[in-house]
Order: structure tokens, then sequence, then C-alpha cells
């Protein structure tokens, strides 16, 4: 079977959207001359700008009527003609549209609706240690092979040009915010954090527009005499490449970890209220991992919550901070 013609899936959120660049790796290595798609949701696109091996990204704007605008992406799929879709999401939409794209070859998680219509299925289970990665090249595998190629995004010099001005002295980034409160490490302990880095470094506070009152209040309460809010002024793979350069970058369990596995950037990573072994852990060759163990309710969940269940936090309260 030809693999001349490859859509890849993956509409979830920004970490996924990341760590679907490794199945772009993958079949870019074996298939050189393959045009490769990949399709991702509205506010991931920024992601692939120049990708330098993507022949064109498709995205889904949900706000233009989540139907409509499926039906409108399924006409465009059809029209392209695919000979491969390999749909990395689980769940309804993107199964509707490997199915009925017409591709030859169609690839999917068993746990999708529509999976009964793809050519290839895999089980999808999370807790078992495996890497998402992993999980994502199982549908691949039947294709190229067992070995598991890592998630990389491709900053440009103008990239560089953008944050080129904070590089020139020693630094760190903190990205203290997450969607979800309970994978958020509390305020206070970024407060804490940001008081035990020398200073001889700068601090970056990193994350989106909406993130500034946290980054401001982190700020406004820490001793450390040169901390910089970059929050809201960099674009995705601008904030990549800032922390890429980096001596340490220090996240939790959401976005900007995926971005620093993505450049292979030193990486502390914060376990809240979920656990290393869903299979997000960070990748970066200098990675570590900071949670509490031993707690009965840790995990809680898959994604977090508004609020701690329990009501005492305990996962992120009680983290003890690198020296």
């Amino acid at each position: 079977m030809n693999h001349k013609n490859i859509l890849v899936i993956q509409t979830a959120f920004i970490g996924d959207a990341i760590l679907a660049s490794s199945v772009l790796e993958k079949l870019h290595l074996f298939f050189p001359q393959a045009k490769i798609s990949l399709l991702v949701r509205k506010g991931n696109e920024s992601l692939y700008q120049e990708h330098p091996f993507l022949h064109q990204l498709l995205v889904w704007n949900k706000k233009e009527g989540k139907y409509k605008s499926l039906f409108k992406l399924l006409k465009y799929i059809r029209q392209q003609k695919f000979d491969t879709v390999i749909n990395l999401h689980r769940f309804a939409s993107s199964g509707f549209l490997t199915a009925f794209s017409k591709a030859p070859y169609t690839s999917g998680y068993n746990k999708n609706p529509f999976s009964f219509l793809f050519n290839h299925k895999a089980p999808h289970k999370i807790g078992d240690g495996r890497h998402e990665i992993m999980r994502y090249n199982d549908l691949i595998e039947d294709i190229t092979d067992k070995t598991i190629a890592k998630p990389k995004l491709y900053p440009t010099f103008k990239h560089f040009q953008k944050i080129e001005p904070f590089v020139s002295t020693p630094f760190v980034t903190m990205a203290p915010s997450s969607v979800w409160f309970t994978k958020q490490l509390p305020k206070q302990k970024w407060i804490e954090l940001c008081n035990s880095i020398s200073e001889d470094k700068t601090i970056y506070l990193l994350g989106a527009p909406n993130d500034i009152v946290l980054c401001e209040e982190i700020k406004n309460s820490s001793s450390h005499k040169n901390i910089q809010i970059l929050a809201g002024k960099l674009a995705l793979l601008e904030s990549c490449e800032l922390m890429k350069h980096a001596k340490m970058n220090y996240v939790n369990d959401s976005g900007p970890l995926h971005l620093a596995s993505s450049v292979n950037a030193p990486t502390t990573a914060f376990f809240c209220s979920t656990v290393p072994v869903y299979g997000f852990y960070p990748l970066a060759s200098n990675s570590t991992v900071i949670e509490v163990n031993g707690l009965d309710c840790k995990p809680c969940g898959l994604h977090g919550y508004k609020a701690c269940p329990k009501g005492h936090f305990k996962c992120g309260k009680e983290i003890q901070l690198p020296n």
C-alpha cells in the first residue's frame, strides 16, 4: 500500500498537539518523499509555522459551528485524496473524519466510536507507565517499526531574533499556570522557588495573556530582584526557543512541559494531582519530576480539577522544592 499523501489528526489540547510531532518525525523518516499534512484545533496551529517537512496544516475552528465546520473539513479532506490517515485522537469528531475520509488506509485507537471502520486499530491505556508518544507509535508501527521518535518542534531564526535580547545572561524560566488548579504548583511555592534562585540569574515568567495576573502576584511577592514577566508577550515557538537556552525550565504537568521536551530543554516538572505513570512526563535528557508520594488520594483524576476534591491540596502544598 502506498503512503505518499498522509494526514495526521490531533485535535486535542496543546500538549497533545506538541507530542504529535513525534509521529511526523517518524513518518518523514520512513516516507521522506511523502506529503504529510497535520490537522489541529484552532489555537495550536502556530506550533507548526514553517515546519520543514509539513506539506500543509489544517485547522479545525469549532467556533464556526462544531458540525458545520466538521462537514466542511470532511469535504476538504476528501478533495485532498489522502491515501493514509493516522488519527491520534480518541473521540468521535476525529473518528468521523477518519472513517469517512475515503483514505485506503486508516489507523486509530479502538476507543474511538468510529474505530470499527478503521483498517488498523490499537488500544490506548493510560496508567501503564508508557509515554503517550509510545501509544502514538502503536498507530504507525505496522507501517514503520517499533522505534520511538521523540517530539520535535522547529523554531526558526525569526523566533530566535525575538528572544535574543533575553539570552545574553544566565536565566531560568518558570511557567506557573495550568488550565486545571490541581495541576498547578501553589502560588506560594512559586514565590519560594523564585526566592531560592541565585541573584545572578534572571527569572522569566512564561504563560498566556490570562496568566499575567498570577505572574505579577508572584513577582511582587518575591524577594528576587530580577524577575521579568514574558507571559502574553511571546508566541509558542518563541517561548520554545527561549526555553532551549535556559539553565532550567520549571513547569507544571501542562503544555510548557511538552514545549521543553520538543527542543530537549532542561526541565523540572512539578506533578501535583497527576502522576508521571499516566505517560506525560518530560522527555528532555536533563529532566526531573518532583511530586509528593504516599498520598492515598493521588492521583485524583487524569486532567485535574478546579479545586482539590479533599480540600487540603497536599499534593501541591507538600511538594519539596529543589535546592
